[in-house]
């Protein structure tokens, strides 16, 4: 099925490794295996409500070879995709990112776009905890790290020209996450930190 980008250039995928795998709790998962797997163990012990946001698709041709069936022969993408996951957690509304690299001493901010810097900006202005878990694969080390210092460092960079955010500073700012075997990533540890220190700082 041919699907495209909103300014009607053909979508092709890159051909690519398979993503690494993490071990968490001694199974090997993809980071976004072990956080839709964490947000199954919220919900199901009643803590939070969060979801994988889905790519928004608009179909455009179907074809129906038979009464009760029907084949999708091209898709467009409507909109680019804002952030990874969203929901709600002791009444507040979460939003964030989830995002790897294989560098050792900083992240690159290159892995971030400037519609989800925005998209950020946005939700903190409506005093959501807005957050990205970042994943160093190589040192195996887990973080949450908040939008608001990530909007900063992103704005920092327009000047400065830096194209990353140290790991030193992200030690600093951030929240290191302790992976276990239920949940494979607890990030809600990370979001009671931020709750107690950043909830109410907002950029307009």
């Amino acid at each position: 099925m041919p699907i495209h980008y909103p300014n009607g250039k053909p979508y092709q995928a890159k051909a690519q490794t398979a993503p690494a795998a993490v071990e968490y709790g001694g199974r090997g998962m993809t980071l976004e295996q072990a956080l839709n797997q964490s947000n199954d163990y919220y919900l199901q012990t009643h803590q939070a409500v969060v979801y994988k946001k889905p790519t928004p698709i608009q179909i455009v041709k179907v074809d129906y070879p038979q009464r009760s069936q029907a084949v999708i022969k091209e898709a467009y993408f409507k909109t680019p995709s804002t952030t990874d996951y969203n929901g709600v957690y002791r009444g507040y509304y979460l939003d964030f990112e989830a995002k790897e690299t294989k560098n050792k001493t900083s992240f690159p901010l290159k892995n971030f776009h400037p519609h989800q810097i925005r998209h950020f900006a946005d939700c903190l202005g409506q005093s959501g905890v807005c957050f990205v878990v970042m994943r160093f694969v190589t040192l195996k080390r887990l973080f949450v790290y908040p939008a608001s210092d990530l909007i900063d460092d992103w704005q920092a960079a327009q000047t400065t020209g830096r194209k990353s955010i140290t790991l030193t500073k992200i030690k600093a700012d951030g929240f290191e996450l302790q992976p276990k075997l239920q949940p494979p990533i607890p990030y809600l540890h990370g979001v009671d930190w931020l709750i107690q220190t950043k909830v109410g700082i907002s950029h307009e």
